[in-house]
């Protein structure tokens, strides 16, 4: 039983029949439709922003796919891929290669997996396609890049302080399920982590 049907026996029981003209089942109706249509709304939104970050995951699991089979037996290592909306939808490839990837890679990739990406249906919005350099002061995310960027040193960002401290600068030992480690850092806690990137000093 929701608040207004309660009122609305409420009103019955005291003789109430009419509310500044309006008799008191109208009211009910109007009442619950409001909470209907309130309902309704937040639900279409729950399920636009969970559907629209699943069909995000599942377009960057298919362009990891396709940039790996690209990238096969080449001397470019896939870094990273995101699909994101800003102003517009960006479909982000990141690539890199020893020595660094220049202009020209990039072409040349972005060529290749926009071929590919012509034949997919899976992207029915607009997008801008990018594909770059991770850069210097990279995030790391995946498995692969805390096995790869292991001895590095990075910066951990953290959402509350621990010991007083919302960020911590150290060398990357490993990464498991439930902890971060760095050399002469106590283990961090994957929950309290919002970010991992490179950190490099000038």
């Amino acid at each position: 039983m929701n608040l207004f049907t309660e009122i609305f026996l409420y009103a019955i029981m005291h003789g109430i029949v009419e509310v500044n003209g309006l008799p008191i089942y109208v009211l009910r109706n109007y009442f619950e439709r409001i909470l209907f249509f309130k309902w309704a709304a937040v639900h279409f939104l729950n399920c636009a922003i969970n559907g629209g970050m699943s069909m995000a995951n599942k377009i960057e699991t298919r362009v990891e796919q396709l940039m790996s089979d690209i990238l096969a037996g080449t001397e470019f290592e896939l870094i990273d891929t995101e699909f994101v909306k800003e102003k517009e939808w960006y479909l982000r490839v990141f690539v890199d290669k020893k020595g660094g990837v220049d202009l020209d890679d990039c072409q040349m990739l972005s060529e290749k997996l926009g071929k590919l990406l012509d034949k997919e249906t899976m992207i029915a919005a607009p997008y801008i396609l990018e594909v770059s350099s991770p850069g210097l002061e990279r995030v790391l995310k995946k498995d692969r890049d805390f096995v790869r960027e292991a001895g590095k040193t990075v910066e951990v960002s953290l959402y509350a302080p621990i010991d007083g401290k919302k960020s911590f600068v150290g060398k990357l030992k490993s990464r498991d399920e439930n902890f971060l480690y760095l050399e002469e850092i106590e283990p961090i806690p994957r929950e309290k982590i919002s970010q991992v990137r490179l950190y490099i000093e000038f």
